[in-house]
């Protein structure tokens, strides 16, 4: 009897004490996990009412990642929770986005190419800030500051290329992202995830031939600069999560059947 008491009352101790030591030492357990992949809480909340696109694009990040991250039996709880939190920094400045700005004047239309990537840039920097603010683990901290590598903003590069006068060069630093390569698995499907996630809706008529190129294409464009060059992912786990982002967005378009007007 006396055994079975102190065995409940160690129980007890551990479920009140457990919190107050992962938020004092920064701890990452898996019940701090669970919570963080619960997209209610109070973080996630703000995010959906400053940034509802930026909300909806991040949900859909952290469930394509958790996919893949199953897919190759690393971290899934790891992978959904820094994509749920990867892009809070988006909450600053939230018009420079796409998703945010329905009804809305766009601001890029008034920058050159190098002053629209340094404002799309920030949002990490200020996704930090707000990390740290809120608390968040450093391993998410650490996937909110590499999901984007070192990669170029293609669209503002481009815009920088027909603005350039004589053919002259232009200094493709300042349109690259510079927070670090991906270091851990997680981090790197996240980074992958959100740019076919991104990349899919643009696409006019999203059927599954259409998908298998983006996914084709983002796997190789990553690969070729060099984005996977730090993290722990080998190539056929990088194939399989692609394989499994792509799987899961076509289970996320399927098709719907034409109700009448």
């Amino acid at each position: 009897m006396t055994r079975l008491g102190n065995g409940s009352l160690s129980l007890m101790l551990a479920m009140v004490l457990l919190p107050l030591l992962e938020d004092t030492f920064n701890i990452l357990t898996p019940m701090k996990l669970l919570e963080l992949s619960d997209p209610g809480t109070p973080l996630m909340m703000k995010l959906l009412q400053k940034a509802p696109g930026t909300f909806t694009h991040s949900l859909q990040v952290g469930t394509l990642a958790d996919a893949a991250t199953e897919r190759i039996g690393a971290n899934a709880l790891l992978a959904r929770s820094g994509g749920y939190y990867y892009d809070i920094g988006k909450m600053e400045h939230l018009a420079y986005f796409i998703e945010n700005q329905i009804a809305q004047f766009n601001p890029h239309e008034t920058l050159s190419p190098a002053l629209s990537a340094e404002a799309i840039k920030r949002h990490v920097e200020n996704g930090l800030k707000i990390g740290r603010a809120w608390s968040l683990p450093q391993e998410i901290l650490d996937i909110l500051a590499q999901h984007h590598g070192s990669t170029r903003i293609e669209y503002f590069y481009n815009e920088a290329l027909e603005e350039a006068a004589d053919g002259a060069e232009v200094n493709e630093a300042t349109i690259r992202y510079s927070s670090g390569l991906p270091r851990g698995k997680a981090a790197g499907i996240v980074m992958l995830a959100d740019s076919i996630e991104a990349s899919v809706k643009t696409l006019p008529t999203p059927i599954p031939g259409r998908i298998e190129d983006v996914v084709a294409g983002t796997l190789k464009k990553k690969l070729d600069d060099g984005q996977f060059a730090a993290c722990e992912l080998t190539m056929r786990e990088i194939h399989e999560v692609g394989e499994a982002i792509r799987e899961a967005l076509i289970g996320f378009l399927g098709r719907r059947i034409e109700y009448p007007p």
